[in-house]
């Protein structure tokens, strides 16, 4: 109890007030796109093409962040291309945290054959460069957020499984495991109920920096269009579609490279600052 109360007092840094802060703000933007977004992300007007922000002389009323080459308002694709972001960041980190997470506990705790075994997968599947893997597994499956969830999953689960393999061998070796051993609790009840609270730090952190990765990655291929279909606003695409007009309409490419910057920024923050918050050496 003390702990608890010593961890409710302590005060919030502002890495998780600054990090925090915009993940919920983008988080409320894509679950109210509908509401928020002032025009229809894919409703085009070749009249209105690179048409500035409105800040700037010749700004079109209704167009806050201006258009792209086809008269698509910027802002509306911005709203909906985080639905797309944070949804592929979600799940994909979701997942790749559960598959690396069991596989990297069982082998930690159990050692023996079973940590030969999938160390020895880990080395031969982290030999294959993972953004030509990623491009290499759409292209079999096809493209598709799903496609996409799955191919981060298959290639990033490594990041957890070596992680958390250390912490739980380095928990196993604790006082508490082996008095745990002494009171006849099974081994799976052991790494289930002792190990894995004391390597969830661990894992938050690990989960909020593949969830910028998967924004990353989602963003990569949606660039060379192998995300969903290219009229489906994505920042990757609202990246690629801008380096080719950035001498004739710089916020197309601007403003998705910032949110995607500050996404990814955030994520990687917000772990960090979640660990030392919640790290009972720090207390």
């Amino acid at each position: 109890m003390a702990d608890a109360r010593s961890a409710i007092k302590r005060p919030i840094g502002p890495r998780l007030w600054l990090s925090g802060g915009w993940l919920t703000l983008l988080v409320l933007g894509a679950v109210f796109a509908p509401l928020l977004a002032p025009k229809d992300p894919l409703m085009q007007d070749l009249f209105l093409g690179r048409m500035p922000p409105f800040w700037l002389p010749g700004a079109e009323p209704g167009y806050l962040l201006g258009t792209d080459s086809l008269g698509r308002d910027v802002l509306s694709r911005l709203l909906y291309g985080a639905r797309v972001a944070l949804f592929v960041g979600l799940i994909a980190g979701v997942l790749t945290c559960l598959l690396g997470t069991t596989l990297g506990l069982i082998a930690g705790y159990y050692r023996g054959w079973p940590d030969l075994l999938i160390s020895r997968f880990i080395d031969i599947w982290m030999a294959f460069p993972p953004v030509l893997f990623s491009i290499l597994l759409i292209a079999v499956m096809g493209t598709g957020l799903t496609s996409i969830i799955i191919a981060i999953v298959v290639i990033d689960w490594t990041r957890f499984a070596r992680v958390i393999r250390a912490e739980a061998m380095t928990q196993g070796a604790m006082d508490y495991v082996a008095s745990a051993q002494v009171t006849g609790h099974k081994r799976i009840g052991i790494m289930l109920l002792e190990i894995l609270p004391n390597v969830l730090p661990t894992m938050v952190v690990l989960l909020t920096l593949e969830m910028g990765i998967a924004v990353i990655v989602e963003a990569i291929l949606s660039f060379v269009n192998l995300s969903i279909s290219t009229d489906d606003p994505t920042w990757g695409s609202m990246i690629s579609e801008g380096r080719v007009s950035i001498h004739q309409a710089w916020w197309v490419l601007v403003f998705p490279l910032v949110c995607l910057f500050l996404t990814v920024l955030s994520f990687s923050q917000l772990g960090e600052g979640l660990k030392d918050y919640f790290d009972p050496v720090l207390r």
